[in-house]
């Protein structure tokens, strides 16, 4: 089947559709499926805006909204993923994922589902270490610590992926994996973004929570976005034993979405004929779900996961066959993912503007009905009952304050990571990247809708699918003589290019309402989207 995978959208889905459109008009080519990357951008209206993270000045409703009200309907089946640039509120409601328009699904905190056999996971947020061994501790109305706290990767998403056994076909990241640019033309990456030396030459650059994990899963191919740059990779992947069979990881970073930027790829990946067109539950996943709810953490106290370290009566939280045949057998072997999408906020109206608007914590049914399903935690409803608890007992904000010991009772293990990339003096390469080319782009011309009697023109500049350039293949002095031909045949080959186009009680929503020094510099990567002369707080 063919899959398109996409870049940052910041919330430019009609321009992302209308790419695909002219795609299939032109080249008689069909996506099956829309995977994006991070900086998605689902905002519904004035309230979620206030909950991104970027300057006043370029909270812009883009077009998300319209498919959120069911205006329009995403004409592809769309999974994605969070970046840094999100309505963290919006998706904080699906902690374990769900549909935040009718065929669009977000994949949660962490998350593995299937598509016609192909087995699909990803990551949201972005690597930060000072706030890795958290738990999910905020909620909105964000402050402007939690506001960017919120979309920052947690230890417990890394740990339970790393229970996973079955093989990945895809995996998704927003940030890139620390040390894949060791495996691709490196030369060329460093030509185009020079601002990268520094981080790429004393291997700072990406999140080493990623890398970690594309040792562990080793998937078939690996998509990130992050940095506006469009880089390839193939990594070798070390084998257990001999009996092993080699294992190499296709790795892809994409651009962004706005015009003449490269930010969408074809590729053709195997599928299982017999399978459905529906969007289905995995069931090892679930499993590990299941397995991993006592470990649910909504604090701020650090705490580090079980290991094999004397310290942990259980460090091993992978699952069994059996336990993955009771989830099937829970499920009737229906694993079909309902289409139970439901509007949890008020939408946004161009004729009825609410700029006050303010956000509100809101229970989403469809995370209700899910951890009823499968007997888990809903992780807003045990953020609201710490509030309330803490409120009682008056110490909630002293405890905010607090680094207790881990729920394992070892507070004095250090961190899995102890290299904070956000401590950098030149750039954060954690965060977008600052280039020449973004100071005349403007991000709100991504939500303009083409008019039906002048449609957008594509032609100046949309090119025929083609084989990957030599300048995305791994130059011969970073990598293995072969691996041009590896990715020539990798099937990451076809690219698109256009042109054109505070705190309030918790809320449940069903069918009825019931009741620093050095930090300054670090920004400017942001820049890249948001202006120069902004002097913004975004990391």
């Amino acid at each position: 089947m063919k899959v398109a995978v996409a870049g940052c959208c910041h919330g430019a889905l009609d321009k992302m559709y209308e790419t695909l459109e002219l795609l299939q008009r032109r080249h008689n080519v069909r996506p099956d499926l829309l995977l994006c990357c991070g900086d998605f951008q689902a905002v519904r209206n004035e309230a979620d805006l206030r909950c991104m993270a970027v300057p006043a000045k370029y909270r812009h409703m883009q077009t998300f909204y319209r498919y959120y009200s069911g205006e329009k309907k995403a004409p592809v089946l769309t999974v994605f993923i969070g970046g840094n640039h999100e309505a963290s509120n919006h998706l904080q409601e699906l902690p374990y994922g769900g549909w935040v328009a009718p065929n669009i699904y977000y994949l949660g905190y962490a998350g593995v589902v299937r598509f016609r056999g192909v087995r699909i996971g990803g990551i949201s947020g972005i690597f930060k270490s000072h706030d890795y061994r958290k738990g999910h501790f905020e909620c909105p109305p964000y402050n402007q610590q939690t506001i960017r706290s919120a979309y920052h990767v947690r230890n417990i998403e890394v740990f339970k992926l790393k229970q996973l056994k079955h093989p990945i076909d895809i995996f998704m990241s927003h940030d890139w994996p620390r040390s894949i640019y060791h495996y691709g033309n490196k030369k060329q990456l460093l030509k185009m973004k020079s601002f990268f030396r520094q981080e790429v030459e004393s291997n700072t650059l990406g999140s080493p929570a990623a890398s970690e994990l594309l040792q562990h899963l080793k998937p078939t191919y690996w998509f990130s976005a992050h940095l506006h740059v469009k880089f390839a990779a193939f990594m070798q992947h070390q084998t257990n034993s001999e009996e092993d069979l080699p294992k190499a990881t296709k790795f892809l970073a994409l651009d962004k979405c706005l015009p003449h930027r490269d930010f969408l790829q074809i590729i053709d990946i195997e599928h299982d004929p017999s399978a459905g067109d529906s969007l289905e539950y995995d069931a090892e996943w679930i499993a590990v779900l299941k397995a991993t709810n006592s470990l649910l953490n909504v604090t701020q106290s650090s705490w580090n996961m079980p290991e094999k370290n004397g310290l942990h009566a259980k460090w091993d939280y992978s699952v069994t066959e059996e336990a993955i045949k009771e989830v099937l057998e829970e499920l009737n072997h229906n694993l079909k993912i309902p289409c139970n999408f439901t509007l949890t906020a008020a939408c946004y109206d161009p004729n009825k503007p609410q700029k006050h608007m303010e956000p509100v914590h809101t229970i989403n049914p469809q995370t209700t009905e899910f951890c009823a399903r499968f007997g888990l935690t809903d992780i807003n409803d045990r953020i609201q009952q710490a509030k309330e608890e803490s409120s009682v007992r008056g110490d909630y904000e002293e405890e905010e304050e607090e680094e207790d010991m881990d729920s394992t009772g070892s507070a004095e293990e250090p961190s899995e990571y102890n290299t904070d990339n956000s401590g950098l003096s030149s750039i954060n390469p954690d965060e977008i990247m600052l280039d020449d080319e973004g100071a005349d782009e403007d991000l709100s011309t991504c939500s303009v809708d083409p008019s039906p009697d002048h449609p957008p023109d594509f032609s100046a500049s949309f090119s025929d699918i083609r084989i990957m350039p030599d300048s995305m293949a791994v130059s011969s002095d970073d990598a293995m003589d072969s691996t041009n031909e590896e990715l020539e045949k990798s099937g990451v080959s076809k690219q698109v290019e256009e042109k054109s186009l505070n705190e309030r009680p918790l809320k449940r929503i069903g069918g009825n309402e019931n009741g620093n020094s050095g930090i300054k510099k670090i920004k400017r990567r942001n820049q890249a989207i948001y202006a120069a002369e902004d002097e913004d707080k975004t990391e």
